[in-house]
């Protein structure tokens, strides 16, 4: 086999590879590894999240029509507070 052809060969299995990496983080990052094929309505939102240090973070979870303020560290999970989660109606004109 000469040089040019093994350059060749080379750059296409190269190439090949590369797609092969990038299509698969695509799709891992597509269907989320534990979650059913396509989107589906979580039960559990994040609304927001301030780090309170290196470790700490402090969030709010939005569950079941309920707010809650929780503390979370390498210590655990905390409820601080509870509250319903807002309703928003457009106003007809």
């Amino acid at each position: 086999m000469n040089t040019g052809a093994y350059l060749l060969n080379l750059v296409v299995m190269l190439a090949l590879v590369g797609g092969l990496a990038v299509g698969s983080l695509w799709l891992a990052r597509r269907l989320r590894p534990g979650l059913a094929f396509g989107r589906r309505e979580s039960l559990v939102r994040v609304v927001d999240a301030v780090p309170l240090g290196a470790t700490a973070r402090l969030a709010v979870v939005e569950f079941a029509g309920r707010r809650l303020l929780v503390a979370v560290s390498r210590g655990g999970v905390q409820t601080i507070a509870e509250a319903d989660a807002p309703v928003f109606e457009l106003q007809d004109e």
